[in-house]
């Protein structure tokens, strides 16, 4: 569930003269997305993910608003310009109830807006074209604050996930099993750990 990419890491890539921040963002993620290597169409295991994704899209209102792309490779899933999902073809084998938690955490990100969020907030440290001296004096506070507000989208789509899961009749208990598949994590730059989210799901 990655996909944040704070500021040192969006201008590895370089940055072409005039760009703005949300720019360099933006072709950051093109490049992250066309390095991926799809699932093939026939699979099955694709298939089980384009069911649920449908079903939870429709339900939730997002048809159009999101599209779903099932690759292989290491990422779990994770939502790219803000709309587009990502999910890994193995999910195909997972209980249904973890592959809903999964495909609804990140539709919580496309229907909660988070890209929009996370683009705002880099445009105030960085309004303009991107250039070394608007950069550096503020890479230190800029990743502090996207790493706390992707901290915090991040608790928000477990808890869109959730209340998701129990709408449709799966009881708590059930979805934090389903959560529990994703393994331990610790803290990332833009991820709390698996303890820290776990927390925060309880508490909802």
């Amino acid at each position: 569930m990655r996909g944040w990419l704070l500021i040192g890491v969006a201008l590895a890539a370089g940055v072409a003269h005039g760009e703005d921040i949300t720019q360099v963002l933006e072709r950051s993620q093109s490049v992250r997305l066309e390095r991926m290597s799809p699932a093939p169409v026939e699979s099955e295991r694709a298939q089980k993910l384009r069911d649920s994704f449908e079903m939870l899209a429709s339900r939730l209102g997002l048809e159009g608003a999101a599209e779903l792309r099932v690759v292989r490779g290491d990422v779990v899933a994770e939502t790219l310009h803000g709309r587009v999902v990502i999910a890994n073809e193995s999910l195909g084998d997972w209980p249904e109830e973890g592959r809903l938690f999964v495909l609804a955490h990140e539709l919580g990100h496309v229907a909660l807006a988070h890209w929009a969020q996370m683009g705002v907030m880099y445009q105030k440290w960085v309004p303009g074209s991107v250039t070394p001296d608007q950069t550096d004096p503020v890479a230190g506070r800029l990743g502090r604050e996207a790493s706390g507000l992707a901290y915090q989208q991040e608790y928000e789509a477990d808890a869109f996930a959730l209340r998701t899961l129990e709408g449709m009749g799966v009881p708590r208990d059930t979805v934090i099993s389903a959560f529990m598949r994703l393994g331990v994590t610790k803290d990332t730059a833009t991820h709390p750990g698996t303890h820290r989210r776990l927390a925060a799901l309880r508490a909802q």
